[in-house]
């Protein structure tokens, strides 16, 4: 009788466990595993926070990376607030004499920050210069991190190839970034769309995730001095022709030179394809423009704005490459258009790409007759999803919009 009840709790107790733990996306697989240490990514959260809570959900240890040292044996879970304290970090009701602490979960236990975002891997708190704020880490495997990114960059419903497409070229990016850039600073990459936008756990899918795994380890390579990774760019909707990088971001890779793009047209909806009109008052975009580029102030007020080099395509397409001010001192300065659009529209969600007129009237701009979303450069998301519906493979989707390149199997 006994033995009885106790298989049926057991049962019941699954059951609950199960229930509980059932998403409509599938069960999410911990990705870490498949990633050796060597390749794990430092994810900048937040440059600077005056607090942040920690809940881990499991057992976790406090350590100082820069001194080599387990400050805290096994903590248990709990929730505590964190900030600065006399240059030090204060955690909870304890104070470490450090200024760098990494918070460390058990293995494949996630912790979460704030509004209770989840993340895997470790948490890591710098205390800044001016001695009262903190920057905030996540540093993970790279699968993980992957995990964060592909269902964030690209909808989960899309075509299995797609998926498979865009996660090889979101690992591929961060590997090229992390190498140049991030041995320079304590994170290799922004969790927003000055890298890839990551949103942690929250974002995963069984879809996104399957697209991860199937692909593990695959980067792209395209031959520098040797055949090595380089920046895959990507943006949404190329609008009929992807650009080429150095027109965009000035770095030269065979891959990333312009392509014609049948693709994306068929399947991306108006707004995104043709976008509205955009108008903004002379002040704003004066303002805009002088406080990300100081030196411009020298021209007085920008009273024109006109092209200063154009890609022109077939069928009448022309990408703004750069633009000429023309200032009210009599001075002109000179910007590329892709940063024009971000400093006058900084969400990019107004001038969505730099397939446009610019009329410069008496009290504003208008930014008209736009075409697609994005820089244009590298992989057209929307594109790549056609390509997958016609049936096309990722490899296939990948030589087309990075051609001449080689996959290559890391792990």
């Amino acid at each position: 009788m006994f033995k009885h009840y106790v298989i049926s709790f057991v049962v019941i107790a699954a059951f609950i466990l199960a229930v509980c733990c059932y998403s409509p996306s599938g069960p999410i697989t911990n990705l870490s595993a498949q990633t050796p240490e060597m390749f794990a990514v430092k994810v900048l959260l937040n440059e600077s926070v005056t607090k942040i809570s920690f809940n881990a959900r499991g057992d976790y240890r406090v350590a100082d990376p820069e001194k080599l040292t387990v400050i805290n044996e096994i903590q248990k879970p709990d929730f505590i607030t964190i900030v600065v304290d006399g240059n030090c970090i204060k955690a909870g009701f304890k104070k470490y004499n450090s200024r760098h602490l990494v918070f460390q979960p058990a293995v494949d236990t996630p912790f979460a920050i704030n509004d209770n975002q989840q993340f895997h891997g470790n948490l890591e708190l710098i205390v800044n210069p001016d001695n009262k704020t903190l920057m905030v880490i996540n540093s993970l495997s790279l699968e993980d991190y992957l995990a964060g990114v592909v269902a964030s960059e690209m909808p989960s419903y899309w075509e299995t190839e797609a998926l498979k497409a865009q996660a090889i070229a979101a690992r591929t990016y961060v590997l090229y970034i992390k190498s140049k850039h991030g041995k320079n600073r304590p994170w290799d990459v922004k969790a927003t769309q000055a890298n890839q936008v990551y949103k942690g756990m929250r974002a995963e899918t069984m879809r996104t995730n399957d697209a991860i795994t199937a692909t593990a380890g695959l980067v792209l390579n395209c031959q520098i001095e040797n055949w090595d990774i380089f920046p895959t760019y990507y943006s949404s909707v190329c609008g009929g022709h992807t650009e080429d990088t150095v027109n965009v971001f000035g770095d030269e890779f065979f891959p990333l030179q312009g392509v014609d793009c049948p693709w994306c047209r068929y399947n991306t909806k108006p707004s995104l394809f043709y976008w509205p009109d955009a108008a903004f008052d002379k002040q704003t975009v004066n303002d805009n423009i002088f406080a990300r580029y100081p030196s411009l102030r020298e021209l007085g007020t920008i009273n024109k704005i006109e092209p200063a080099k154009e890609s022109k395509y077939a069928g009448g397409l022309s990408r703004i490459i750069s633009v000429k001010l023309i200032g009210s001192t009599g001075k002109v300065g000179y910007l590329r258009g892709e940063d024009l659009r971000l400093a006058v529209d900084p969400t990019g969600a107004k001038i969505q790409s730099t397939i446009c007129t610019i009329i410069s009237m008496k009290d504003e701009f208008l930014f008209i007759a736009g075409k697609g979303f994005g820089h244009g450069v590298g992989m057209c998301q929307y594109g790549a999803r056609e390509m997958a519906r016609q049936g096309k493979t990722y490899k296939e989707i990948l030589d087309f919009y990075y051609p001449g390149t080689r996959f290559k199997k890391l792990y």
